[in-house]
């Protein structure tokens, strides 16, 4: 059984891919690009994967509102695909704020830049403290 974390790989790995393919205009299926990546039918990849996409918008309004003078578009894939999932269990799943945002920096850790990892750091820091401290 894989853990959560191997699992979040997994996703960012999807939402990469997914990234790619929308930036060249290429058409995919989503259920395709999961089954490729997990071969095991898995309830919390399609939870992130799918709220991810469900939530785009209001995600990628959110990190850029906190990327300070960046956007999220011009971070390389997997970075997106880093502060997306991140911002999206902080916001909309009962994954305990302190996971949400270890498992992210975690992640960048390993497949990000040092400065690209302070920056999702900052973002998903300033939605922890400026959108969830009233909840």
């Amino acid at each position: 059984m894989e853990n959560r974390s191997e699992l979040r790989k997994k996703c960012m790995t999807i939402l990469y891919q997914m990234n790619v393919y929308d930036k060249n205009n290429i058409k995919y299926n989503i259920d395709d690009i999961i089954e490729e990546v997990s071969t095991i039918e898995n309830e919390f990849i399609k939870e992130i994967v799918y709220g991810v996409i469900t939530y785009k918008n209001e995600i990628d309004n959110l990190a850029n509102k906190y990327l300070e003078g960046w956007t999220i578009d011009r971070l390389g894939n997997t970075d997106i695909a880093i502060l997306r999932m991140g911002i999206f269990e902080l916001l909309y799943t009962d994954t305990p704020h302190v996971v949400a945002i270890n498992e992210a920096i975690e992640l960048a850790k390993t497949y990000s830049d040092d400065s690209v990892r302070k920056m999702i750091n900052g973002v998903l820091d300033k939605v922890y403290h400026e959108v969830l401290k009233d909840e």
